[in-house]
């Protein structure tokens, strides 16, 4: 648990589509890995070595120098859960509920703000910055504001004061009635569509208050960050952020593809927490990344395909750096059908970070008690 006088924030970045661990965090004295990737394979003398045994992708270099080299990074090897998914959809839907073995309602972050924020009095308690809202932060009764550009963001923005804009929602809602009905749904909605204009009128400020020496990369997820950024900066409740990266379902072109892809994060990251520092805002701020699943140890002539086995990132000031579970072997006999065998239940990981970072009783909110990591 934090010993700042700020509340501790979560930053989660979401690596959709199923992020090659392997090619990630690359086990580059292993024969296996070349045997089995003749193609993706990151050659030995282009590695970034962490140690021995594994080296880290060349463009995550940037990441290493800036977090890892100074303590502040956690890799958590071989993450997943029991009877590993391979949909897209269903994996990543197991992760946002904690729900393996059935389809789940509510989502674990949205959980933990609904305990953060008993009282559901700040709208901006959770803010996700992004298209659409993560099953993991959705709960109903549960305000959470989904932005999708914070600089451009805002809800029937065109229609001047509360009354008018209350009257343009009712007339939307009636609209829908015949198809969706009334009662408990409608209200849902209702009260959804004031919450998200509730939180773009107050979100406005974000942008207007900020000011900064860092010059972010113009692209989706740096401008998210930069987003996030600008809401933690201007102190307006938030515990919780949220977004997305994509996309990482590398099956053809995996080599330029994931390099693209790592090139813009890792920067994106590094840009992110100077400009928290840059204006003392670093100290209360950890930073999740996760993916649904990691890829097939075999390589398929010009990518990789759904495997398990992932890993999972967690950074920040207050974070204890170093590896954390154990890496899976790549021996074929050791291998799950072909995939990295999972060796660490991702709800452990979810509560370290609820318990540990943000205070909260992991126990509901993951669905029982796992093993927790020493990263907070």
């Amino acid at each position: 648990m934090t010993t700042s006088t700020k509340d501790p924030v979560l930053v989660v970045i979401q690596l959709s589509g199923a992020n090659d661990y392997m090619n990630t965090v690359i086990p580059y004295t292993d024969p296996n890995y070349y045997d089995f990737r003749p193609v993706v394979s990151i050659p030995q003398d282009e590695v970034v070595p962490i140690d021995s045994q594994l080296a880290f992708h060349p463009s995550v270099s940037p990441m290493k120098a800036k977090f890892w080299d100074t303590g502040k990074m956690a890799l958590i090897h071989g993450v997943g859960y029991p009877n590993p998914n391979r949909s897209h959809f269903r994996s990543m839907d197991i992760w946002h509920t904690c729900e393996p073995e059935i389809m789940g309602t509510e989502g674990w972050l949205g959980r933990a703000i609904r305990d953060l924020d008993t009282a559901s009095e700040n709208v901006l308690t959770g803010v996700n910055i992004g298209p659409s809202l993560p099953r993991a932060m959705a709960v109903p009764g549960v305000p959470v504001t989904s932005v999708a550009n914070l600089e451009q963001y805002g809800v029937l923005t065109g229609i001047e004061g509360e009354t008018a804009r209350n009257h343009a929602l009712d007339v939307f809602s009636r609209m829908y009635t015949p198809a969706v009905g009334s009662g408990v749904v409608m209200d849902y909605l209702a009260q959804t569509g004031q919450d998200i204009l509730k939180g773009a009128d107050i979100l406005k400020v974000a942008p207007a208050k900020y000011s900064s020496t860092v010059e972010y990369a113009d692209n989706s997820i740096a401008q998210a960050l930069k987003g996030i950024a600008q809401v933690h900066l201007a102190d307006l409740g938030t515990r919780v952020f949220y977004c997305s990266h994509a996309l990482y379902d590398t099956h053809a072109t995996q080599v330029p593809d994931h390099k693209k892809l790592w090139d813009d994060l890792a920067p994106a990251v590094c840009n992110f927490y100077d400009d928290l520092r840059e204006h003392e805002g670093s100290e209360n701020v950890i930073m999740l990344l996760f993916t649904e699943f990691g890829r097939r140890v075999r390589d398929n002539g010009s990518g990789t395909d759904h495997g398990s086995g992932g890993g999972s990132f967690v950074i920040g000031d207050p974070v204890k750096g170093g590896m954390y579970g154990r890496y899976p072997s790549l021996k074929a006999e050791d291998q799950l059908d072909g995939d990295l065998q999972f060796n660490y239940d991702f709800r452990g990981l979810y509560s370290t970070i609820l318990e540990r970072w943000l205070g909260l009783d992991a126990k509901p909110l993951v669905g029982g008690r796992f093993e927790q990591l020493d990263v907070i």
